[in-house]
């Protein structure tokens, strides 16, 4: 069972989603900044050389890759696929058979298949696999930076 014909029924779970997608989006712009104090604060620090900082930049870079490459392209189409089954269920009249407006989805078994985007368990799980990298990610350079392993500079 998917949640896409529930999404489609309810306009505050699209909503949320829309919602929860803006903030990625902005969070995305607004961490690119993080580099650009981290540089600043480890050159004033004098620990730009240090293994644990070039191992949080690293990880750094590939939580920014995860980000753009797969976290973000997935959301859209998820809510793209989201969206246009709501569209679907929302032209749906009630001349129409009940089972006109869910042929779609029934069509695609176990998702939601609508022009060329496909929202099934599946899409979502993957979703939240590289979502779970991500944040994987983020949670050992929050460690690294705080714990800052063979730092001369206290901790």
């Amino acid at each position: 069972m998917t949640a896409g014909p529930e999404l489609a029924e309810s306009g505050g779970g699209l909503h949320t989603l829309r919602l929860l997608h803006r903030i990625c989006r902005i969070y995305a712009v607004v961490a690119a900044a993080v580099p650009v104090f981290g540089f600043a604060t480890a050159g004033n620090m004098g620990v730009l050389g240090d293994t644990w900082l070039i191992v949080s930049i690293v990880l750094t870079g590939i939580a920014a890759v995860v980000l753009g490459a797969l976290v973000l392209p997935r959301q859209e189409a998820l809510l793209a696929g989201f969206e246009e089954a709501g569209a679907i269920e929302a032209g749906a009249t009630e001349a129409d058979s009940p089972e006109a407006g869910a042929a779609p989805m029934a069509a695609a078994g176990a998702g939601v298949a609508v022009t060329g985007v496909t929202v099934t368990e599946r899409a979502t799980v993957r979703l939240a696999m590289v979502t779970g990298i991500f944040n994987l990610l983020w949670a050992t350079v929050t460690v690294l930076m705080i714990v800052r392993p063979g730092s001369t500079t206290g901790a």
